[in-house]
């Protein structure tokens, strides 16, 4: 019983963290992980699909036995310890200076592209 109680408890903070960090609306945990996406490394989208799968397994009393806790609690320790790594303001930062230099480099080609224009026409 306390297996489920700390699996459980762990599957509320993953969930928190996607939620803080990604902006994720809470749902089940294998629909926030499969939102995040590709946001998300492979390894730690695996990771939490072991703790899915161990959710799972812990609501069977039966197969509740069977998980191996060592290998859950190092499952979401590398989740959490991800996600707690991840600066929100640094991405979005980075989105807006992304944005930016797309902007900048699409005014400068249409820019050039007049200044090429009027040079063939000869106005300059």
């Amino acid at each position: 019983m306390t297996q489920t109680y700390d699996i459980a408890r762990q599957v509320e903070q993953v969930q928190a963290l996607l939620s803080a960090k990604f902006g994720i609306r809470p749902a089940a945990l294998p629909v926030m992980v499969r939102r995040a996406g590709r946001r998300l490394p492979r390894r730690i989208r695996a990771r939490a699909q072991e703790l899915c799968d161990a959710q799972a397994q812990a609501a069977n009393p039966k197969l509740a036995r069977q998980l191996d806790q060592t290998q859950t609690m190092r499952a979401f320790n590398e989740v959490t310890t991800f996600l707690g790594g991840i600066d929100v303001a640094d991405r979005r930062r980075g989105v807006i200076l992304g944005l930016a230099g797309a902007v900048a480099s699409n005014l400068l080609l249409v820019f050039a592209g007049f200044v090429l224009w009027m040079w063939w026409r000869g106005y300059l």
